[in-house]
C-alpha cells in the first residue's frame, strides 16, 4: 500500500489522504472519498483513516477529505463542497497514475460530512458549482453517495445554536440539502440510529424523501439503536462504551451489496 496526499488549492488547508492498492500493477480499482464529521470544526483523523482502510479492504483505492472548517473560512459553506468537486476531478485526473476506474467514483459521508455529500450531490451537475471548482460535470459526477448519520437541514434540529449556524452560512435556505435534490442526483444509501442524540434521524428521512420524490435510486436503513458518530460502528471505530454495536455495523456490507447491484 502506498499513502499520498493530495494537497488541493494553495489558498486552503484541504487535502485529499489516500491509501493507495499497489499489488498488482496493472488493475483498476474502484475508488472511494470519505468526507468525516466534525462539526465543522475538525476532522476526526483516526476514525477516517479506519473508514478507508475499511474500505481499502473491499478493494477500493481509498481517501479522505480534510475539508476546510469555520474559522479558516468565513461563513463555510460552500467551500467544503467546492473541496470535493475539486476531489473528485483530482481522482479523475490522476485515474492512470492512482489505478482507479475513473467511472467507478463512490463518495461517503458521516454527519456533517454527510452534508457535504448531499449538498455535492444535488449540486454537481449544477453551473454555479463548476465554476466555483473550475470543473465541469463530467468531471465531478460520482457513481453513487453513501450518506451515514447525515447532517440534511437546519430545520431537522442541527444545529440549534444560531451562532454557529451562521458561522455556517449567511443563507440558510442555500445549505438545506433535502430541498436542492434533483434528478440529477445519483443513487443514494442513506444508514442512521432512530435514536441519535445529537443529529435527528429527520435528516435523513427528509433527504430519503426529496431523493424518492425525484425519482433517483435511493436505499435507507434506519436502526433502531446506537448514538451519533458510530463510522463502522464496531470494535475498531468505537469510541466509548456503546459504540461497538455489532447489527448496526451492517450498514457496511449492505453498502456494498448495494452497489454491486447498481451494475
Amino acid at each position: 500500500m502506498q499513502m499520498i496526499k493530495h494537497v488541493l488549492s494553495e489558498d486552503s488547508q484541504a487535502y485529499l489522504q489516500g491509501y493507495l492498492r499497489r499489488d498488482a500493477p496493472e488493475a483498476t480499482y474502484p475508488a472511494i472519498i470519505i468526507v468525516p464529521g466534525g462539526s465543522y470544526t475538525h476532522i476526526p483523523e483516526q476514525q477516517a483513516e479506519d473508514l478507508a482502510l475499511a474500505w481499502s479492504a473491499k478493494g477500493y483505492q481509498a481517501f479522505f477529505l480534510r475539508y476546510s472548517f469555520v474559522g479558516e473560512k468565513q461563513p463555510l459553506l460552500p467551500a467544503p463542497v467546492v473541496e470535493l468537486a475539486q476531489s473528485v476531478a483530482a481522482l479523475r485526473q490522476h485515474a492512470q497514475a492512482w489505478q482507479l476506474d475513473p467511472a467507478n467514483i463512490v463518495v461517503a459521508g458521516f454527519s456533517v460530512g454527510g452534508h457535504i455529500v448531499a449538498l455535492f450531490n444535488d449540486q454537481w451537475a449544477s453551473d454555479a458549482l463548476n465554476q466555483q471548482a473550475h470543473t465541469t460535470p463530467q468531471d465531478i459526477q460520482p457513481r453513487a453517495i453513501i450518506l451515514g448519520y447525515p447532517v440534511i437541514t437546519p430545520a431537522a434540529g442541527f444545529p440549534t445554536d444560531p451562532a454557529t449556524l451562521a458561522q455556517w452560512t449567511d443563507d440558510p435556505a442555500t445549505i438545506a440539502a433535502d430541498k436542492l435534490v434533483t434528478t440529477h442526483n445519483v443513487p443514494t444509501f442513506i444508514w442512521v440510529t432512530a435514536s441519535d442524540p445529537l443529529v435527528p434521524v429527520q435528516n435523513a428521512l427528509a433527504y430519503a424523501q426529496a431523493s424518492i420524490a425525484h425519482g433517483v435510486d435511493t436505499e435507507l436503513h434506519v436502526f433502531h439503536h446506537g448514538p451519533h458518530g458510530l463510522a463502522l460502528a464496531n470494535s475498531v471505530t468505537a469510541w466509548k462504551p456503546g459504540t461497538d454495536l455489532p447489527h448496526v455495523a451492517h450498514w457496511l456490507p449492505l453498502a456494498t451489496e448495494w452497489l454491486a447491484e447498481l451494475d
